[in-house]
């Protein structure tokens, strides 16, 4: 009778300690997340992650399509949305208030989630093998205020390509930034051959435009596979170019946001291998996000890990050691908070953007339909250290 009714005595202990810890929500977390074009790995993580919490009476999570990066950041320091995906070298300029950016925003991080990979889709006959061999040709950028336009326009820039007129139609879509008046008169043909024309198209038109042979390559920026990559690649043949003479540069001008790596034979295919650039994704909140909301919403997307992996393997790459290395966007103290709990998180100096964290090894699987509570076991075992790659902290 003794050792039961010391075994009891802990036991409601646990409980007491547990509940005094994390009390539970009054209110149902209720928020908006901003993801990017359909097609793209932001869309579908995004997306993902609202299906998967569904279940959880006490979690509303609304996915919402927008053009990625540079609008996110603003969307989210404007508070019409919560929190939204974001390359960091977008995110940071945000902070910073650098162009795009009028001023600084009110940006924090949420989690550094996996690295995007810098794609211009060529077809697989075409000429094309470095960006300067687009020369007099026809791209689309990628959809106005994404970070792949800005990343586009920053490679074009470093292969001294300018921004050439736009002379003939092309059966624009919905979503394409006009450039040039078609029915001007007194807007006249003086391209010149360095010029590249460009179209403002979505990751989806841009797949389409290319196969119809409207463009002659685009830039998107996302996850490995992008589906609508994937798709093209199923139905048409296309290639890759190499980007890696570019990284030096990059970092060089813009910060140690940017890496070489590789897009390996098979993620899309008949696609050979090709090395390209690295940009991290960040999951970013306003700074006006209440603690509790922050720490809570950081919480469910590591309980969720094994479910999103089901539905993209990116969300492999979430993990708590690589997660909080956000700098120069600051965590936002609330996820400091689920960090400090699992022993992840350091006081100074907080952990940099490093090119390229190391993964985790797979992780359990799950039903990708279960809810938040049935993912409580994805939650990552806390450890000691430093990630590996990054400084001391």
């Amino acid at each position: 009778m003794w050792a039961i009714t010391r075994a009891l005595t802990a036991c409601l202990l646990a409980v007491s300690l547990l509940s005094w810890s994390h009390p539970p929500r009054t209110d149902p977390l209720r928020l908006a997340i901003g993801t990017g074009g359909a097609g793209g790995v932001y869309h579908v993580y995004g997306a993902g992650l609202a299906r998967v919490t569904g279940p959880d009476p006490d979690t509303h999570i609304t996915a919402l399509t927008t053009a990625a990066s540079v609008e996110n950041n603003r969307l989210v320091a404007s508070g019409s949305l919560d929190v939204a995906f974001s390359l960091a070298d977008v995110a940071s300029l945000a902070v910073k208030g650098e162009g795009p950016f009028e001023r600084p925003l009110p940006i924090t991080a949420i989690a550094r989630l996996y690295d995007n990979h810098t794609h211009v889709v060529v077809r697989a006959d075409s000429p094309y093998e470095r960006v300067a061999d687009l020369a007099g040709g026809t791209v689309s950028v990628g959809a106005m205020g994404s970070g792949t336009e800005m990343m586009a326009e920053r490679l074009l820039s470093a292969a001294g390509l300018e921004e050439g007129p736009r002379t003939a139609p092309s059966a624009p879509s919905l979503d394409e930034e006009p450039l040039r008046d078609l029915d001007d008169p007194e807007d006249p043909d003086t391209s010149d051959p360095s010029d590249v024309t460009r179209l403002r198209l979505s990751i989806g038109s841009s797949a389409t435009a290319l196969e119809e042979g409207r463009i002659d390559a685009f830039f998107w920026s996302g996850g490995l596979p992008t589906q609508a990559v994937s798709d093209l690649a199923a139905r048409f043949p296309i290639r890759l170019l190499d980007l890696s003479e570019h990284v030096p540069s990059l970092v060089e001008d813009y910060g140690e946001f940017y890496s070489e790596l590789p897009v390996p034979a098979g993620t899309y295919e008949d696609v050979p291998t090709v090395r390209t650039i690295g940009v991290p994704s960040l999951l970013v909140a306003g700074s006006q996000m209440p603690d509790r909301t922050a720490e809570e919403f950081t919480r469910i997307l590591f309980e969720s890990q094994n479910a999103l992996v089901e539905i993209h393997p990116v969300a492999l790459h979430l993990h708590p050691r690589s997660a909080i290395a956000t700098l120069p966007v600051p965590l936002h103290p609330g996820a400091t908070t689920y960090y400090r709990s699992v022993k992840y998180a350091f006081d100074e100096p907080r952990l940099r953007l490093s090119p390229s964290p190391a993964s985790p090894g797979p992780a359990r699987r799950s039903s990708a339909g279960g809810s938040v509570r049935r993912c409580r076991a994805a939650a990552p075992d806390a450890g000691s250290g430093p990630p590996p790659g990054a400084p001391a902290g």
